[in-house]
């Protein structure tokens, strides 16, 4: 029996109804974190390049944000260029010494949270959810408290030189907070390692056991099952953990202006946040800050394709 004009009609209509409804819903759900992202980050963005892009004012030294695009300079990108490889260039070294830090800190990082992840996903069992809870709970504390600890730890004839003493590893006191390299660094291990072993944790968490267990009952052992299923598998979890880890230790100051505060040890995050707080170098910080973003965006879209491709393989 053929349908009426009239019903078909409808249906149509209905169809576009439920369409519209839906694509409403979507928008209102995504509504909050768009406005968030536009709040917090799109429009600080955007001043931040106003006065990197700005002029400096010739009498009071202090920036002058140029909002209209048309009248942007690129002065403070030129300084800052110059200071990173002219000739009385400063920021290289701290720039070098960033990289070396961040990269040591990751690879410890790493080499200590993969293990926990692992036994807690593997060997946890019914005290799984403990184990997790009490990798969470640092996040309970400030990082400032937490850095301050570790300056009591590390003070002369605290707790840390004292064992070292009595197991006669030093014969006298270690000044660990007068510009020792191995204290910041520890000092961002400490810091960002809680984030890395979550992620782990998640990653190697989703992995289906009945693969390892398909793994050994072909003849692999313990071993070849963990380099040959479980370390593939995780691999886009590893990435993504030191992604989220080393992004922020690039860019951190406050760890080494509370462990060390020498120039030996100065990081970029510290000159930045030196010329932020000099009126007349306030142009040349921001510029310096959205290089830095620059140089982070790079492997950032080197995840994502990877995560992509990966995706697409799996499929």
């Amino acid at each position: 029996m053929p349908v009426p004009d009239e019903t078909r009609e409808r249906r149509s209509w209905r169809r576009v109804v439920e369409t519209r409804r839906k694509r409403w819903l979507w928008i209102a759900l995504a509504a909050p974190g768009a406005i968030w992202l536009l709040a917090l980050f799109v429009l600080p963005f955007y001043v931040v390049l106003a006065v990197a892009a700005g002029r400096v004012d010739p009498i009071f030294q202090s920036p002058v944000p140029v909002w209209n695009p048309l009248q942007w300079t690129n002065v403070n990108f030129v300084q800052a260029w110059h200071d990173l490889v002219g000739a009385g260039s400063y920021i290289g070294p701290p720039l070098l010494r960033t990289v070396v830090y961040t990269a040591i800190a990751s690879l410890l990082c790493l080499a200590i949270a993969y293990p926990v992840a692992y036994f807690v996903t593997r060997f946890g069992g019914r005290r799984k959810t403990l184990f997790l809870v009490l990798l969470i709970a640092p996040f309970f504390v400030s990082y400032m408290m937490r850095m301050l600890a570790w300056i009591d730890l590390l003070s002369p004839g605290g707790y840390v030189d004292r064992v070292l003493l009595d197991l006669h590893i030093t014969s006298h006191p270690v000044d660990w907070l007068g510009g020792q390299a191995a204290t910041v660094i520890l000092g961002l291990v400490y810091g960002y390692i809680p984030y890395l072993i979550i992620v782990l944790y998640a990653g190697l968490d989703r992995i289906d056991s009945r693969l390892l267990e398909a793994s050994r009952d072909l003849g692999l052992g313990r071993m070849r099952t963990f380099f040959r299923v479980t370390l593939p598998l995780s691999r886009q979890t590893i990435l993504a953990g030191v992604f989220i880890t080393t992004l922020p230790m690039v860019g951190d100051y406050f760890t080494n202006q509370l462990l060390s505060a020498t120039p030996n040890t100065t990081m970029i995050g510290n000159v930045i946040e030196s010329q932020l707080e000099t009126a007349s170098q306030q142009g040349e910080g921001a510029a310096l800050s959205l290089g830095l973003f620059v140089l982070l965006i790079i492997p950032m879209i080197y995840y994502v394709i990877s995560t992509a491709r990966a995706s697409k393989a799996n499929a």
